[in-house]
């Protein structure tokens, strides 16, 4: 099951597009692992997807 995180909409909107996929992926699989709340894994979630476009940028 992939969440959707409709709640969290105003922060993914204001990500570049690569990097608002990859939050997406990452907080689907934070979700998966059961050890996060929504709120939780969006927001650890983004910061990883930044620092993967960040490292991919060099």
């Amino acid at each position: 099951m992939d969440w959707i995180f409709e709640n969290f909409k105003t922060d993914l909107n204001a990500l570049d597009p690569l990097v608002k996929e990859k939050a997406l992926y990452i907080a689907n699989q934070l979700m998966r692992q059961g050890k996060y709340s929504e709120k939780e894994a969006i927001t650890e979630a983004i910061k990883r997807a930044e620092e993967w476009f960040y490292d991919m940028e060099g």
